[in-house]
Parts: C-alpha cells; sequence; structure tokens
C-alpha cells in the first residue's frame, strides 16, 4: 500500500546511492543534467511534505530528522496546497527541451510528467483527494487505519529520540483524526460518504481500536515492547498511555459519533454511481488504473472473456484431480473445503501457514537466476495483518523496504479467518507480493542508478499488479508449483478476471454488494467471507481491481511480441531488465520493449 504523495528526496540519499550494487550505478549523460537537477528538486520538494514516506524508505534522517516527529496533515488546504505544488513542477518540467536529451531522459521526462499529471486530476477536477479512493474514511481508509498500522510496523524504535518522536507522532495522530473527521463531514455535506455497510465495518474497527484501556492499547505497547527489547530506559508506556488517554481516544470518539451520525444518513447503493458526477469520477478512476482508454463496457467483456478462457483450463486440471461434479466453481468449492488442504483456525495454524509461505520464498530465491539477472536482494518478511483492521483490510498486500536496510519489506496476509486461505491456493499469493512478484520488481527499480531517485519509488497498479500476476505465470514456468497447486495459480488468474466483471458490474452496471458477492463466489470457488472483503475492497477502492489483469495481459502480449521478433535472440533474463527502467503506463512499457528489441535486432 503505497502513501499518496510518492515523493522522494535526492540530498538525502547520497550515501544509499553510493552503496548500491555494480548494475545499478548511472551512466549519467550531459544532456540529461538539467533534466535531473529539476527531478531532483521535485522530489526534495515532495520528501519534505511526506514525513510518513520519508520514514518509510529510510529517509528521515540528518537534515530530515524533524520529519520522524510528524506526521502529513490531512485538511483541504493541504490538499490544494498539493495541487499548486504539482501544478508548478509540472509547468517547470514541460518546460524542459527535448532537444539534448537523451533516449533515458526523454523518458524520465514523460514518466515524471506522467506522475504528476495524475496527481492532480482528484483535487482539480473533484476536488476529492483520488478519484480511485474518493472516501476520506471508510473501512480501508482514513488515520485511524493508517497510523497505528504505520507507527507499529514503520516507525523505528531503535534510540531516546526515535521514542520521543513516536510519542510526538501518536500526539499528532489526535489532531489528524480531528482533520479527517473535519473533512469527513465537508466531503459529506457535497454527498461524498462510503455507503452504509462500509460504515457499519469502520465503526466495529474504530471499536476495536478503541475498545482497551489506554495501558493496554498496541499504540502503547508497540513502543514500551521495543523500547525495552532495545534497553532504551525511560517511562515511554506510561507517557504513550498518557497521550492515548487525553489525546487520541477523545478525538476518536469524536469521529466514531460523526461516523454514526452519517451512517444514518449515507446514500443507498454501493458503486460510484451513488456520488456526485460518479460516472465522470469512475471513468477517471478507470483510466487511472489501467493506464488504458478502455471503456467500463470494454473492460466488462474482457472480464467475461479471460473468466471463460481460464475456466476452460481449469476444468482440464481439476478432471485431472478427479474433481469432475459441478461447475468449475463449484469443484473448486469442494477443493477449498478438503481436510488436507486447510491449516487449523489457531495460532498454531496461523504459524504454520507463515512457516509455509517463508519456505516458498526460499525456494523461489533458488529459481531466480533461470530468469532474472543480477538480483537484489532486500530482506522480506511476512507478517499477519493486523488484528484491529483485519476486516477491511485487503487478503494481501506488500510495504517495500526501506532504502537504507535498516527495515525490510513487508508481505502482509491477511489471517481473519485460516479457512480463506486453502493450502494450495497459497504459493501464488507468495510469488505475487514476494519473488518475482511485487518484491523483486520494487527492488530493480529503487536500486536503479538509471533511474533519478523521484522514480524509483513510483507505482502504477497497471504496471505493478500486471507484474505481480505475470510473476505467478512465470513460477508456473520454473518449475515452482507442485501437483493441484497449479489449480491454485489458475484459480488466482481467475479471480483477477473475475474483478473486470465485478469492479466494471458495481460502478457501471449499477450491481449490488451481494449480486457482485455471488458472482464472485460461483465463478472463482472462493470462500464467501473472502470474495465478499474483495468486493467491499472494489466499492471503496473504485477501479483499482481492473488494473491487475488488464496488466497481466499486457506484459504477456509484449513478451510474446518480443519473443517472436527475436527468436534465438530472446532470454527471459535479457526481457526482464526493462524492470531496471523503472515503473511507467502500459502504452509507455510497450514502446520501450519494442525500442528495445530494434536495439537487440540492430547490435547483431
Amino acid at each position: 500500500m503505497i502513501d499518496r504523495r510518492l515523493f522522494l528526496a535526492s540530498g538525502s540519499a547520497a550515501a544509499l546511492l553510493a552503496a548500491q550494487p555494480a548494475w545499478a550505478k548511472a551512466k549519467g549523460g550531459k544532456g540529461d543534467a538539467g533534466l535531473n537537477r529539476l527531478l531532483d528538486a521535485i522530489a526534495d520538494d515532495g520528501i519534505a511534505h511526506s514525513p510518513e514516506y520519508a520514514t518509510a524508505l529510510g529517509l528521515d534522517k540528518g537534515k530530515l530528522a524533524p520529519l520522524r516527529a510528524k506526521l502529513s496533515p490531512v485538511t483541504a488546504a493541504e490538499r490544494h496546497a498539493d495541487l499548486a505544488r504539482n501544478k508548478r513542477w509540472l509547468g517547470k518540467l514541460k518546460a524542459v527541451p527535448e532537444a539534448g536529451l537523451s533516449s533515458a531522459g526523454k523518458r524520465n521526462k514523460a514518466l515524471a510528467a506522467y506522475m504528476l499529471e495524475n496527481r492532480t486530476i482528484a483535487a482539480e477536477r473533484f476536488d476529492l483527494d483520488g478519484v480511485q479512493n474518493p472516501y476520506r474514511i471508510s473501512q480501508r481508509s482514513g488515520a485511524y487505519f493508517d497510523v497505528p498500522d504505520f507507527l507499529g510496523s514503520q516507525h523505528p524504535v531503535n534510540d531516546a529520540a526515535d521514542c520521543e518522536a513516536y510519542l510526538s507522532r501518536l500526539s499528532a495522530f489526535a489532531a489528524v483524526l480531528d482533520e479527517d473527521s473535519a473533512e469527513q463531514k465537508a466531503q459529506s455535506a457535497r454527498g461524498y460518504t462510503a455507503p452504509g455497510w462500509a460504515l457499519d465495518l469502520t465503526l466495529g474497527q474504530m471499536a476495536k481500536l478503541r475498545e482497551s484501556a489506554a495501558a493496554d492499547s498496541n499504540m502503547v505497547a508497540s513502543l514500551a515492547d521495543r523500547a525495552r527489547a532495545k534497553g532504551i530506559g525511560g517511562d515511554w508506556a506510561a507517557r504513550a498511555a498518557k497521550i492515548v488517554e487525553s489525546q487520541v481516544y477523545p478525538a476518536l470518539d469524536r469521529q466514531i459519533a460523526l461516523v454514526g451520525e452519517l451512517r444514518r444518513t449515507t446514500a443507498a447503493g454501493d458503486g460510484a454511481w451513488r456520488l456526485p458526477r460518479g460516472e465522470e469520477i469512475y471513468a477517471a478512476a478507470l483510466k487511472q488504473a489501467t493506464t488504458t482508454g478502455m471503456s467500463p463496457m470494454e473492460v466488462h467483456q474482457a472480464g467475461l472473456d479471460q473468466v471463460a478462457d481460464i475456466s476452460a483450463r481449469l476444468d482440464t486440471i481439476l478432471k485431472a484431480a478427479d474433481l469432475t461434479q459441478g461447475s468449475v466453481g463449484d469443484r473448486l468449492t469442494a477443493l477449498n473445503q478438503r481436510s488436507e488442504q486447510l491449516f487449523s483456525n489457531d495460532d498454531a495454524g496461523r504459524k504454520a501457514l507463515i512457516d509455509s509461505l517463508n519456505a516458498g520464498v526460499a525456494d523461489m530465491w533458488q529459481r531466480l537466476p533461470q530468469a532474472f539477472a543480477d538480483i537484489p536482494r532486500q530482506p522480506l518478511e511476512i507478517r499477519r495483518v493486523p488484528v484491529e483492521i483485519q476486516d477491511g483490510a485487503s487478503n494481501g498486500y506488500y510495504n517495500r523496504a526501506s532504502m537504507d536496510g535498516s527495515r525490510p519489506a513487508i508481505y502482509w496476509i491477511n489471517l481473519k479467518d485460516v479457512g480463506d486461505w486453502p493450502k494450495f491456493s497459497l504459493p501464488a499469493l507468495t510469488y505475487h507480493e514476494g519473488v518475482p512478484g511485487h518484491h523483486l520488481q520494487g527492488s530493480y527499480a529503487q536500486l536503479s542508478g538509471d533511474l533519478p531517485m523521484l522514480l524509483r519509488n513510483n507505482f502504477i497498479s497497471a504496471y505493478g499488479e500486471g507484474w505481480a500476476l505475470y510473476a505467478e505465470q512465470l513460477a508456473d514456468e520454473l518449475g515452482a508449483y507442485s501437483g493441484i497447486e497449479r489449480a491454485g495459480y489458475l484459480q488466482s488468474f481467475l479471480f483477477r478476471a473475475a474483478r473486470l466483471v465485478v469492479d466494471t458490474g458495481i460502478h457501471h452496471k449499477r450491481w449490488s454488494r451481494e449480486q457482485a458477492t455471488d458472482y464472485m463466489v460461483a465463478t472463482t470457488g472462493f470462500a464467501r467471507p473472502r470474495c465478499q472483503r474483495e468486493v467491499e475492497r472494489y466499492c471503496i477502492s473504485i477501479g483499482q481491481a481492473c488494473s491487475y489483469k488488464i496488466g497481466h495481459m499486457a506484459w504477456v502480449k509484449n513478451r510474446a511480441k518480443a519473443q517472436a521478433a527475436l527468436g534465438d535472440r530472446f532470454s527471459l533474463q535479457w526481457f526482464h531488465e526493462v524492470l531496471k527502467e523503472g515503473v511507467m503506463p502500459l502504452s509507455m512499457l510497450e514502446a520501450r520493449i519494442d525500442e528495445r528489441v530494434r536495439e537487440r535486432l540492430a547490435a547483431g
């Protein structure tokens, strides 16, 4: 999950650059010098306004150390200031002449412009934080959802100064809660309130955050336990508990009261169509998520076609496993429920499940040299989604590592119900979130010295999620799936194809949440609670679910085209080196791969 401000500060990262692997040393070029100075200035300005992101990447040190004690303001004024900054930088970027730029420089200029233009759309056209995330507070959004998790998983606790910074951020959390409440109240007056069931889930999660005595809160324990483990003297638990009791809980109580009031007045319906200018918002969200001009009905039909194709492939595999009765969805449901496929739904079962995921990652590291060169080895941990937010959180997601190596990347898995995760389905998730999926792709981009720092941690869903699905397919080519696990990989693909149908169904065809869940269960065979959580995610995170399969189709098409053109000159290691050039929209990816093919052919 990526912060809405995706900037980096180049000046603070000089030492990090010196530690890059040999392949990641920037080649430079005199025509690009002016552009790179501008991109560095954009990065420096952005990081100054994003303390959480500075912490996430380990850049809150040196002259940026004060950021470690702050949280980003979430007011309407800050949104408008962000818009003004982005437009100002975009104007300066467009003024850079193309003449004198290298091919890489032209590409980097186009990528930066694309990034900045996308950041203006929601605020400029709709006065919202995001077209894909139009609700300030929901079961998946808001400071109550983000900040405790951030403090526990990303804020470092290595010395007394870090502990003081934690306390400062804990106090700031109360202020941000009130800012969130004020902005949600203003947005609700304009008609932008999450659906009623989403607010029910939100209230449930807020109650879990609020239910403990302050001294027993996880926000207090996170600081106290880590300080104790590092031998950092101080009365951290009592000081944190006082802030939670006197500042955080009162602000949370005010927000709970507000959400309860909004629950009684929010408009009926589940999709974007229920919002003012909802069709425009969905069109913008779909374009942003897929980086294409596909219409909702084109995406819907692509999903139906993919569902039919993947179901036919699954039919063959399931019949070979003596699963012959009923639809593909029925047979997958039956497979999901077989006792030999289930971990016990207790702490021991959850530990065994995570142990199996770690074993899968270790095995994949050994297979990667068959398909990749210059493999970056940033650390990766697998953790359970915090209990406080598991009702609204995704089933699995990824946080990248800090650039200084002080904090590993984290692959999170939602273990609310272990029954959601039959054993045959898990390898595909690991290859998606870990290696060769998000973790490997992000590591290549993050460590690439040929990229300006501004672009190293950029994320475009169609590229990144498309790659992660392609990684599941690549794992099959590398022989990573065993037996019925291939059905799990294809079920994962079926799930993403069904998302195209469901997302457009909800937001364009006006399907209800229940109708969408029924379709997802019948089509994919996943457990109903898991499918419902996913559908609830699509209702709130508009269009994003379509990025996966649209992006995957682009990666597969581009690889097939390159392979046909190059013949014996094609290799997976060569093709995958495009990851070093960073994240880009799908049209730019296709153009760049075509260009690389021409370069390889010309080289003889």
